[in-house]
């Protein structure tokens, strides 16, 4: 019989409860850390030859060369064209939402021209390369290959490099089947700490790339944490997450399973409803209760549910919000009336799915929005992951010869005052003589600011 915790926000003692429920230490284990370094250290020292031989030491795949490690482009399209029709389609139509979606969130150039003549603006630019991690052998997450490489197509990344372990050789026809769905320049059968250091560092073989994206197994979390300042990172994620707030007015039966769906990722992931109606309380525990032995993954779900879920009896929908934003969730449904007015209350949330029949699983695959999300109260101050992850600003920045006088005697003053005289003389050279045109090295002034186009 399961035992999930129940708690009451009337309790005197429920601010102390609830903290509890929501502690989670990531301490990184010693022993997987020191392993992370040491071959992140050796990749950084032996590039392929290291590569190939933890490859065949966790991966009990023994290559002759990195020629052998990487799947040719037809791999990719026979894989897609030998899903079943249902798969074929449901990854294609997924895939069409997500880059919809995605399009909308392009960062565009702009500037504007002061009435001195002075421009300033901000320059868009993608990344070069990106590299991404997807799980493999007899794991199968072709939508963290949608979630991560659609993005970055979209932001106009110029190549992305996927690995993926294919442990005795097992690989997953959906996984590839997405890859060639996305795009993907290239793809490796390397996998753990080993690809990590390989995408970070650069080999013979391996490109170095710019951002290295997507989940992994402790010791790829671990290198990832290592790497990052050589390359950037997507986000540091901690255990799956969903909060539920409810009315008591949706089928006890789906709310039950909304919590499996998340419970069943993990035996750390976090399981929360919250409910003003203690009499639907009751019936969510009960339909947990029969629902749980049908599962595939009972065990994972038992676990996790047992150790870090919880059904929350709240005094309204108000305190439930104001509850939900203490927690800030990665997932957070509102399985209420008019779930719209409740939304404007939330202010820390990876993601809300808003209504009854809106349920967390329909994010996770096909909705649109991406489900690589912050974790572990992470979403207080930051976002989901999204094209802009893939794309940098660069300022933009031309002075006329009329605004160098005002905005040099500006920065003068500031830099004297700084003690910096190098910063001051700098701008007063240009301002000294600031009635003569400004040669521009060819003869000509500079007079008119440079146009730039809406997105470069």
């Amino acid at each position: 019989m399961i035992q999930i915790r129940r708690l009451s926000s009337t309790d005197s003692r429920f601010d102390e409860a609830l903290g509890r429920l929501l502690a989670f230490e990531d301490e990184q284990d010693a022993a997987v850390d020191a392993a992370a370094a040491e071959i992140l250290a050796d990749i950084k020292k032996r590039g392929d030859e290291a590569l190939l031989g933890y490859t065949r030491r966790f991966d009990h795949l023994d290559a002759g060369s990195m020629a052998e490690l990487e799947l040719p482009h037809d791999r990719m399209q026979s894989a897609l064209q030998s899903l079943p029709a249902d798969q074929r389609s449901a990854l294609t139509e997924a895939a069409a939402r997500v880059r919809a979606y995605h399009e909308k969130q392009l960062m565009q150039s702009w500037s504007y021209v002061e009435p001195d003549g002075t421009l300033l603006g901000q320059q868009i630019t993608p990344l070069d390369r990106v590299g991404l991690y997807v799980p493999g052998g007899k794991a199968s997450y072709p939508s963290s290959v949608l979630m991560n490489a659609i993005p970055a197509k979209v932001a106009g990344v110029g190549e992305l490099i996927m690995v993926t372990p294919t442990p005795r050789g097992e690989t997953s026809d959906l996984v590839l089947a997405a890859a060639a769905i996305c795009n993907v320049d290239r793809i490796f059968t390397i996998g753990g700490a080993q690809a990590i250091g390989a995408l970070a560092y650069g080999t013979h073989t391996v490109p170095q790339v710019d951002k290295i994206v997507g989940p992994g197994n402790a010791y790829v979390a671990a290198a990832k944490r290592r790497v990052f300042g050589v390359v950037g990172i997507d986000m540091l994620a901690g255990p799956s997450e969903i909060l539920v707030i409810c009315d008591g007015k949706t089928n006890p039966d789906w709310i039950a399973m909304d919590l499996f769906s998340q419970a069943e990722h993990d035996e750390l992931a976090q399981a929360i409803l919250l409910s003003p109606d203690p009499v639907f309380i009751d019936a969510v525990a009960a339909s947990i209760a029969r629902q749980l032995e049908a599962m595939s993954r009972k065990r994972v779900i038992h676990t996790s549910l047992e150790g870090r879920g919880a059904l929350i009896q709240v005094r309204d929908l108000d305190e439930a919000c104001a509850i939900a934003n203490r927690i800030a969730p990665e997932h957070l449904e509102l399985s209420v009336e008019q779930p719209e007015n409740w939304m404007t209350k939330i202010r820390h949330a990876g993601a809300i799915f808003l209504g009854r029949y809106t349920s967390e699983a329909l994010g996770d695959y096909c909705a649109g929005p991406n489900h690589v999300l912050p974790t572990s109260g992470t979403a207080r101050f930051s976002s989901p992951l999204g094209v802009y992850d893939f794309q940098k600003r660069s300022s933009i920045i031309q002075v006329s010869a009329e605004a160098s006088a005002r905005l040099g005697r500006i920065a003068s003053t500031l830099a004297h005052g700084e003690g910096l005289q190098a910063h001051a003389m700098s701008a007063e050279y240009r301002f000294q003589n600031s009635a003569a045109a400004i040669p521009d090295g060819s003869g000509s002034s500079i007079s008119e600011p440079i146009a730039l186009p809406p997105r470069l």
